[in-house]
């Protein structure tokens, strides 16, 4: 099975369509099913998710932002306009509180 979701998710798209390939690698061929990410994303497997080997200080590269007189990193920007609710942005863009959603 192939799910195709659009410009922006190709990632995602691939990911599904490696699971689909490898429960049906000798399958033939079959026509592209298109769904709503929403639900392209329920057919993924659940599992508890790992941490395990994730360092934040791996990830030195976040540059200064748009303005680096504010001392938001590019981390923290995509943050602050990512948030459902947003954090409050404290002396040196230091973030609390907030809420993100994702899948």
């Amino acid at each position: 099975m192939i799910i195709k979701l659009g410009r922006g998710l190709a990632a995602l798209s691939l990911a599904l369509t490696s699971l689909a390939a490898s429960g049906a690698a000798h399958a033939a061929a079959a026509e592209p099913i298109v769904l709503p990410l929403t639900d392209a994303v329920a057919t993924l497997p659940l599992a508890t998710e790992a941490r395990d080997g994730y360092s934040r200080d791996a990830f030195k590269h976040w540059n200064a932002g748009t303005n680096p007189t504010d001392g938001c990193t590019t981390r923290a920007e995509v943050l602050i306009a990512e948030a459902v609710t947003a954090p409050t942005v404290g002396a040196r863009c230091a973030l609390t509180g907030g809420t993100w959603f994702s899948y």
